[in-house]
């Protein structure tokens, strides 16, 4: 018996926890408005969130690998960490949004909104950034 509680321990260990709400991401899915959700960690790979309000919603860590953000309101999210490799968001608003530490490897960012965006620590090699503020480096 001990022998069951310790390789249920382990596989509990192994497992890496899941933060989003799930409602939260059918919500999303389903009606393209979500503000102030929390997906942090959902996996959002390839999801077509075009014209989306995400505006101060939890990202953080979130995987939008190739999603297509084009126009979305991601005004104050935190993206702290997210994956947005090869993500479409042109024209969307990311303005006082948190993006430190996001990967941005080969997206399109051109005429986004970023007044106020934190950047310290992206990843934009790749990327075509026009038109916005987006750059490696400072607040």
């Amino acid at each position: 018996m001990k022998r069951d509680h310790a390789l249920v321990a382990a596989v509990a260990i192994a497992t890496p926890a899941r933060a989003e709400n799930p409602d939260h991401v059918k919500r999303l899915l389903e009606t393209r408005s979500c503000s102030g959700c929390n997906l942090a960690g959902a996996d959002l790979t390839a999801t077509h969130l075009i014209g989306a309000d995400l505006r101060n919603a939890n990202l953080q860590g979130a995987n939008l690998t190739n999603a297509n953000l084009e126009g979305a309101d991601l005004s104050g999210a935190d993206l702290q960490n997210a994956n947005l490799t090869g993500v479409f968001a042109s024209n969307a608003t990311l303005n006082l949004a948190n993006l430190r530490n996001a990967n941005l490897k080969n997206a399109n960012v051109s005429n986004a909104e970023t007044v106020g965006a934190r950047m310290n620590g992206i990843n934009i090699t790749g990327a075509i950034v026009q038109g916005s503020g987006i750059s490696v480096g400072g607040d």
